[in-house]
């Protein structure tokens, strides 16, 4: 886990330069990534980043050279990871949460950025224009609209009887707001009746849980970098108190949720290594426009389905993209 290390200055205090300035030098460029959570958490995105940045001829320790950095969730220490990075410095930086980007953004005004995924970066500030980002900064946007909707109807296509939801998110996500009015609006739209919670450590989820007893059909957990840390002690408890739970990333089904529905992010995370390609070849990333979510995936626990006493419909089976027993 991170602590609060040292950070080596180079010798002279190198200013940060753009990759075009620096691509005359006969090394490698050297691309700074900044994970939010942990190097396991987010192994399937990081694996699926890097090998189509391989297929694109960048070649780690050859063609360009990564300066890991992991967050652990902590996002107080991103603005000091993200300093570091800057005074290294790297030529670009890969950052996978908008609270890890909001930091890097305030840390430099040169080095381009690119977060692979971002539940509402117009909202959040993260971008001027989702068509023209200007700046430099740009990357993919996870944020669909009518997916709170979609993932509510087909929560409802498992619990027929489905009246009252809850929400949990975390305090310190600030795409939050925006994704709660979202499920808020498709919820009413339904008859449902919502009840939020937000966390911010972990030693509040417990008692979020306790608050619910007799108050929710079903469980509805808003994804980020610090939800998904604490994915697998938030569907335990789910279980434990019988509550379905919809969500919105794969990994959280792996971890013992019922239903996930959302962008694939294993694809997004291709797509950003596409992204820092055209940025190490010249295109400025003020220039790129975030990309919206083109494929999306439906996953289904059984195996938590059938110890909470549901059945899931055949017709529900046969559309899911993945189906873990």
């Amino acid at each position: 886990m991170i602590g609060r290390r040292e950070f080596i200055t180079l010798l002279g205090g190198a200013a940060a330069r753009p990759v075009a300035a620096r691509a005359q030098q006969a090394r490698p460029p050297t691309m700074g990534y900044l994970g939010a959570s942990s190097a396991a958490a987010e192994k399937l995105r990081i694996d699926a980043f890097m090998e189509r940045l391989r297929e694109l001829g960048w070649i780690e320790g050859h063609t360009v050279a990564i300066e890991y950095r992991w967050g652990e969730g902590r996002t107080e220490y991103f603005p000091e990871i993200a300093a570091d990075l800057v005074r290294l410095p790297v030529d670009i930086i890969v950052v996978t949460s908008i609270a890890a980007a909001l930091a890097c953004k305030q840390a430099t005004a040169v080095i381009p950025i690119v977060f692979p995924l971002a539940g509402d970066p117009l909202g959040t500030g993260l971008v001027a224009s989702l068509a023209r980002p200007g700046g430099n900064i740009t990357g993919l946007s996870s944020q669909t609209t009518g997916s709170a909707g979609k993932r509510l109807e087909i929560l409802r296509e498992v619990i027929p009887g489905l009246r009252r939801l809850a929400i949990l998110a975390s305090a310190q996500y600030a795409g939050r707001i925006s994704e709660m009015a979202e499920i808020q609006a498709a919820a009413r739209t339904l008859g449902l009746g919502v009840a939020a919670f937000e966390i911010r450590e972990a030693e509040e989820i417990a008692p979020v849980f306790d608050a619910l007893k007799e108050r929710a059909d079903a469980l509805y957990v808003i994804g980020d970098t610090i939800m998904n840390s604490y994915r697998v002690r938030v569907s335990t408890l789910a279980i434990n108190a019988r509550l379905p739970t919809v969500c919105v990333a794969r990994e959280y089904v792996e971890a013992g949720a019922l239903i996930s529905y959302g962008t694939n992010i294993p694809h997004l995370f291709r797509r950003a290594a596409e992204i820092v390609d055209k940025i190490l070849r010249g295109t400025k990333p003020g220039d790129i426009p975030v990309e919206q979510p083109t494929k999306f995936d439906l996953v289904i626990n059984l195996t938590t389905a059938k110890a909470l006493g549901l059945t899931v419909p055949p017709s529900l089976l046969a559309r899911a993209d993945e189906v873990i027993e």
